[in-house]
């Protein structure tokens, strides 16, 4: 189905330049979703990037990184059993545990690294946009606790969403990897030049 007729477009805004790596989204995804205490496990994490500033001095900016809800969804395709599927009413990503074989081809497939095999369940987990959450008319838990308001969800069809009105906004955007043709649903932007 093309994104533009789904009933909701569900997409994550990150304003860059308003993280400050304080992990909050990080601590909450893990506490809300049992996600097992190892680093490699995580259904989101924060990024350091050392950069330069327009004098040359090194600096250090945070990167929010999870699953990029693709319309063109990578690992979807290569699942073998069908565990891994698109919603069609809203574009999310999930996995179907009962029927995830632990193969890792979905986690091949991903060009973000936003999946991680969960060795006590042996099943392929990720990021879900907090589905329970937001079907109860709740942010996504890493969105809830994130004190700079570097993270925003809502509808891209919903012109009065906090999304909507960022993208219209904001003076850069981008999405990560875009020449894989993924058409990712996280986009990052910067609100000032």
């Amino acid at each position: 189905m093309d994104a533009k007729k789904r009933k909701h477009r569900y997409a994550m805004v990150i304003v860059q330049d308003r993280c400050i790596g304080c992990m909050a989204c990080y601590s909450a995804c893990k506490f809300e979703w049992e996600v097992p205490i190892s680093k490699e496990m995580f259904r989101t994490e924060v990024l350091e990037i050392e950069q330069k500033d327009v004098d040359g001095k090194p600096k250090v900016a945070f990167m929010p990184i999870l699953c990029n809800h693709c319309d063109n969804a990578p690992c979807v395709e290569v699942c073998p059993t069908g565990a891994s599927y698109k919603r069609e009413e809203d574009g999310i990503v999930l996995i179907e545990p009962s029927m995830c074989i632990g193969c890792k081809a979905c986690m091949e497939a991903c060009p973000y690294n936003a999946r991680y095999l969960n060795e006590e369940l042996t099943v392929v987990d990720k990021c879900t946009f907090c589905l329970p959450r937001i079907s109860n008319g709740l942010e996504p838990a890493c969105v809830a606790t994130c004190v700079g308001e570097a993270r925003n969800f809502g509808d891209l069809n919903d012109k009065n969403s906090k999304v909507y009105k960022l993208l219209k906004d904001a003076k850069k955007v981008r999405r990560l990897q875009e020449d894989k043709g993924t058409l990712p649903n996280v986009y990052y932007v910067s609100m000032n030049d």
